[in-house]
């Protein structure tokens, strides 16, 4: 393991170039200074909402105020990502947030006084061509009626707005800056640091007892603190039972599914769909416990390699062309906009202390997207750099091709963009394979993509789903009781062929996810839709490649399903889901006959 630099130390041609979105602290505070005098503007349309001209005013400046309250929120939280623990950048963020807030604010009497008009007028701006550029939005407040409130009450809940944050940022707090997990021996007997990025690599090793170590070390220190989590776990449920009752939704789920316009239906779809693929997933837990040969397979063998005489060591400039490699059959204007994220500095590479676990795409409109990477030497970063381009592709293309208020695609379309990505770059990799070694580790990484995307996101979605209807019903999230049912869904969904640790209780209180509710099964949902993507371009060439660059480009300019749906995949159904599992049996049978005689 190489040590862990401190941020001051990492050398600046691995760190992303903020100065694209400020070129300095006195440019932010000044786009700071010019929000906060712009948000005072917005009373003056305050009673006045009643003609084409007034409402087109309005979002004008409403827009212009979202642009430079998400770049002054976007170059916050990115230098306080780089190092969580810095206190500058700690309040500077809390200042965003502030500000975004305060902006929230100035805005909330705009939608309760459109939705006070008659809906015949609604329906005259709808039509009016002086509104065209915010037909949609119009269209979109229209459906949300029956969930807004009065202007008092959406002034209140704008101002709620910082408590509701509470939980997520207290879990964040404590998550990436004060939880230290203990030393652990490695192989050599050698006490090493585990922290939140090399954790996965001490699973990933072959040798058991390090993984054991690893695993139980990881796990103790969640439990010293699962009063604490579950009290903020708690506290976020409670938050979203909160809104969904104000708001009069039937419940958490169908307020969470709302905004993206997508039917309970979608939900439930994908847990039933998994549920009856779940011999499948069995089915690679026996395989994979043939062949570590081992006697029991537990939690912390889920990672082991089943190749031991292979090994992949791909340095971030390998990834980086192997990558591009992959992502040919996508044509040359996506391959050159991949290389100017590569060469202008789009990228956070390399973990440093107190740096933001994990990875992800992120930027505002009007400068190009920022990717943070805590990039290790092997496979998974490899898929793990084209997963984030390929969202920040996304956001590249969507903000090339349309205004800023359709720009905007749901998360449930970003899953799919990304993904698509690593389908490809699989497709490449498995095709120049000739070594049976290198194949069947090929094969083993995608099907531990169909079992931690697919399935575990599911299981997940599951327990948000269970957790949220308990509370819903007045139970109260103890830590026993969140333990208690994520035990129950790992054992159901691991199957008999597992030996599931009582450790693994624990896992609910490290995923930063659930802050974020009833969002992880678009993970799921955009595995299967990439699959389905994927396989057109392959098939099909140029006309799919044409379809696929299309629902690049159409942003938020449409509800989700319908943009997949013109793009030529139906998430309304479950065929998607499917058509991966038909993919997921594929690579088994692949694997088996590799493994046949051993």
């Amino acid at each position: 393991m190489s040590e862990i630099v401190k941020r001051a130390d990492a050398p600046v041609e691995n760190t992303w170039k903020l100065e694209d979105l400020f070129p300095n602290r006195k440019a932010w505070d000044q786009e700071y200074e010019e929000v906060k005098q712009l948000a005072k503007k917005a009373a003056q349309f305050q009673g006045k909402l009643n003609s084409a001209e007034a409402i087109g005013d309005c979002f004008k400046l409403e827009d212009e105020l979202s642009l430079k309250t998400e770049r002054v929120y976007v170059y916050a939280h990115l230098h306080h990502d780089e190092d969580t623990a810095e206190p500058t950048y700690q309040g500077l963020s809390q200042k965003a947030k502030k500000l975004g807030v305060e902006v929230s604010e100035s805005l909330s009497f705009v939608t309760p006084e459109i939705l006070a008009l008659p809906d015949e007028q609604l329906d005259a701006f709808i039509a009016d061509p002086k509104l065209s550029d915010y037909k949609f939005t119009l269209q979109e407040m229209k459906r949300e009626k029956a969930h807004v409130l009065g202007k008092a009450e959406e002034a209140l809940l704008a101002q709620v707005g910082n408590l509701a944050q509470a939980p997520q940022t207290i879990f964040g707090m404590l998550n990436n800056a004060d939880l230290k997990f203990p030393k652990i021996k490695d192989e050599h007997g050698k006490e090493v640091e585990l922290t939140h990025g090399s954790y996965i690599q001490f699973l990933e090793s072959p040798h058991r007892e390090v993984r054991e170590r690893a695993f139980k070390a990881v796990y103790d220190t969640y439990a010293k603190n699962k009063n604490t989590i579950a009290s903020t776990l708690s506290a976020n449920v409670n938050k979203n039972i909160f809104y969904s009752r104000v708001r009069k939704y039937p419940s958490v789920l169908e307020m969470s599914l709302y905004g993206d316009n997508i039917p309970k239906e979608v939900y439930t779809n994908l847990i039933d769909t998994i549920h009856e693929s779940l011999p499948l997933l069995h089915r690679y837990i026996k395989l994979r416990k043939k062949l570590l040969g081992v006697d029991e397979l537990h939690m912390y063998d889920l990672f082991a390699p089943l190749v031991d005489e292979y090994k992949m060591d791909i340095t971030y400039e390998d990834a980086k062309k192997q990558t591009k490699e992959g992502l040919k059959p996508l044509g040359a204007n996506y391959l050159a906009s991949l290389q100017k994220g590569y060469d202008e500095r789009w990228i956070d590479v390399y973990e440093n202390e107190n740096k933001r676990t994990g990875a992800y795409s992120w930027g505002a409109y009007g400068t190009h997207p920022y990717v943070l990477l805590n990039h290790k030497n092997n496979l998974n970063s490899m898929f793990t750099l084209a997963h984030e381009m390929g969202h920040a592709l996304h956001s590249y293309y969507s903000d090339n091709a349309l205004k800023y208020r359709d720009a905007q695609y749901t998360i449930f379309l970003a899953e799919v963009a990304s993904t698509t990505n690593e389908a490809l770059l699989m497709d490449y990799l498995l095709n120049k394979s000739t070594d049976p070694k290198e194949k069947m580790y090929l094969l083993t990484y995608y099907a531990d993509q169909f079992r931690t995307t697919v399935f575990r996101q599911t299981m997940f979605a599951e327990f948000e789903k269970i957790v949220h209807e308990r509370a819903e019903q007045g139970e109260s999230l103890t830590p026993q009781l969140l333990s208690e049912i994520y035990y129950d869904l790992n054992v159901k969904y691991h199957g008999p062929g597992m030996k599931v640790d009582k450790d693994i209780e624990m896992e609910w209180a490290r995923i930063p996810h659930f802050y974020n509710s009833f969002y992880v099964y678009k993970y799921a949902t955009g595995f299967s839709a990439a699959t389905s993507f994927s396989k057109q371009i392959l098939e099909e060439g140029q006309p799919a490649v044409d379809r696929y660059l299309g629902f690049l480009k159409s942003g938020g300019s449409d509800y989700s399903i319908n943009i997949l749906k013109k793009a030529g995949v139906d998430m309304s159904s479950p065929q998607p889901i499917r058509e991966a599992m038909s993919v997921f049996e594929e690579v088994i049978t692949e694997m088996e006959k590799l493994t046949e005689g051993k």
